[in-house]
Parts: structure tokens; sequence; C-alpha cells
């Protein structure tokens, strides 16, 4: 028997990627969506989909899952009433914004309902991959993780880049799924320290905007969320972490870098996360030792694929009752430690780079 599913939102990510995802897969029935604005559900209708304005028309007698894709900062105000209802829920990242909403999420699922999270990344072929070098590193010392777009910042006053509706800029939106592929590939496990930098260079400036995604446009002018985060890690297990995420950059290509250090090599994985055209061409995995590096071999996949590959399984997951519990508690370290790391950001002493620069040059030529 399928899995009867529901998508809430009906913008991009719940059109274009979970409504088409969920009719291809074979353990999947949609039989309805949801979205307040009338021309979308519209559209939903035009192609045979039963649509409402609310997830109150959803029923847990007819629905077995619902796939959230609404903008952050509903996430957890959407999936908790689902839950409540008795309605499972998947959702992808940010699960939530704050630990209020973490626990008030705890409390929905206490219902009966499981929340299933989503982290699209950690399923790609590559990640796979690494992943199964890392016996051969020895203790593990060190991890270097970044995903920086040459110009990928969501379109300029959109929900994305407001602080109060996504809760953070690039560093909720890409380095969350970091912070996963971490989590992958080394375990769980808590940070004992956190240093962070932002910065918004390019965030107000549609030069710099993602030209895939059709985000809709608005008259605001700038956004408030950084579009380039920068920290460092120590987690309590001794391993120090370098991240980096950001929507626009220098750089000619859009590139995720995952590297892993140990005491006996290292492995070194170059690709390109997401949907983004202007992408590496291939992904180039190595594994460094005593001063000889390989090349691994990596099989080519199609772009997104990643995504797909969340849904297998799924309904095994949800037959699972150990699931519950399961994705609220990680979300709640992940936003605690970005939390810390926004809060490191702030207490740094704002720097006047151009006037830094000046004087430097003001003494050098002296």
């Amino acid at each position: 028997m399928r899995v009867r599913a529901a998508v809430v939102g009906l913008g991009w990510a719940g059109r274009d990627l979970w409504l088409r995802l969920l009719r291809e897969h074979k353990d999947f029935e949609v039989v309805a969506g949801v979205d307040p604005d009338p021309d979308s559900r519209a559209a939903a209708v035009a192609t045979g989909l039963r649509a409402h304005p609310t997830v109150d028309a959803l029923d847990p007698r007819t629905v077995d899952i619902a796939v959230v894709a609404v903008p952050n900062h509903l996430h957890a105000e959407v999936a908790a009433a689902l839950l409540r209802r008795g309605i499972s829920v998947f959702l992808e990242k940010p699960v939530c914004l704050t630990t209020a909403e973490a626990d008030a999420l705890a409390a929905a699922e206490g219902n009966g309902a499981v929340l299933l999270a989503g982290s699209a990344a950690a399923h790609r072929g590559d990640i796979r991959e690494l992943s199964g070098l890392l016996p051969r590193l020895g203790r593990i010392r060190h991890a270097d993780l970044s995903w920086v777009r040459a110009r990928g910042v969501p379109q300029p006053g959109g929900w994305f880049t407001q602080r109060s509706r996504a809760g953070g800029g690039a560093l909720v939106d890409l380095g969350w799924h970091l912070l996963d592929v971490l989590a992958f590939l080394l375990g769980p496990a808590p940070v004992a320290q956190v240093i962070g930098s932002i910065s918004d260079d390019f965030v107000s400036s549609r030069a710099w905007s993602a030209t895939w995604r059709e985000d809709q446009l608005s008259d605001a002018p700038t956004g408030d969320v950084e579009d380039t985060a920068r920290g460092f890690l120590v987690r309590e297990d001794g391993i120090s972490v370098s991240l980096r995420a950001s929507w626009a950059s220098h750089e000619a290509l859009d590139g995720s870098v995952i590297t892993i250090e140990g005491s006996d090599g290292t492995a070194r994985l170059h690709c390109t996360f997401g949907f983004s055209p202007n992408r590496a061409p291939e992904s180039v995995l190595t594994l460094t030792q005593d001063g000889s590096t390989q090349r691994i071999p990596l099989a080519a996949e199609p772009i997104g694929i990643e995504y797909g590959r969340q849904l297998d399984g799924l309904a095994r997951l949800l037959a699972d009752p150990g699931r519950r519990g399961q994705a609220v508690a990680q979300a709640r370290s992940t936003v605690r430690l970005i939390e810390s790391f926004y809060a490191s950001a702030r207490a740094a002493p704002p720097v006047d780079h151009a006037s830094e620069f000046t004087a430097h040059k003001e003494v050098r030529i002296a």
C-alpha cells in the first residue's frame, strides 16, 4: 500500500521539486496540496491535484504524511499544527529557527505522529564514497566544509533575505546542509567552542542573485541577513571544524568542498551541492597519504538525485516508533550551534576595512 502524501506549500520547492518527486516515486500517492495563495492552488488543480488553503483541511484518515515546503519562519508552526492533528511530517532544513520552536515540535510530536527531517546532501553518492574512506584516515582531527556560490543570493527583498522570516542568511540556508553532512560523516557531537563571523557585501544587489530559482520578486530594496558566514568550531570529541557558507563570491563556479584530515591521511571531495547550473564539471574525490594523492573513481549522477533518495525508505521510517524524537533532538543541537555562531559574530567589534587598509598602506609607504 502506498503512502498517502500531501504537499504543504506550492512555491518553487513544493511545486517543482516535491510534487514531482513524490509523483515519480513508487512508494507514494499524492492526495492533496495546501497553499494560501489562490493562484498557486489553481495551478495545482490544473495538474489534477486537490488543493486546500489551510492544513485544517487535511485529515489523518486520508493523509499519512505531509511534506512541508513553506518559508522558514513557518516551518515549526505548520509542522507542529500537522503533528497535533496526528499527521506525520517530512520537513527539510531548517527544521526550526529557535530552541523554543524545537520544544514546541517535541510537544506536538507526542501526539502519535512522527517528524522526519530531510538532509539532501548526505544522500549524494560522492558523500557516501567520502564516508567510506574515513576508516583509512586514522584518528580524525579536523574537518573543513564549505559551500561557496559565485552568484546565488536568493532574490533580494524576498523572504530568504529577511531575518524575521528566514532566521538568518547563508548560514541557515547553506550552512545547515554542511552541518548535516558533518554529523553524517563524523557522527553527532556537542560543540564546545564556536567562533563565527558574517558579512553582507552582496546580499542587497540583484547582480549577485540566483538565476535558476523562480523566487517572487519584492519591492524591498535590501536584505538584512548575511551572504557569507565563516566560522571555526571545536567539538567535545576534540575534532576541530572550519565552516564557510557563501551565497556569492568572486569565484567563477559554485563549489562545495569537504576535507577530512586524520592521523593517517586526508580525504577531500570537491563537488557542487544543490541545483545551480554554474557548477564544477564533475565531482572529484581524493585520498592523500604519505605524500601521495590518488583519485578515487566516482559514478556520475544526475543533478538533484539526492533529493529523491530522501524518499527511499521513508515509508519504513514512518512505521518505526524509534524515530520519534530523533529529528527534533538533532534540530535542537543544530539550531543551538547556529545561535552560538550568530552570538559570536555579533560580539565581534565592527571593523572599517577600508580605513584599515588605507592606514596600513600609509604605514608601508612611510
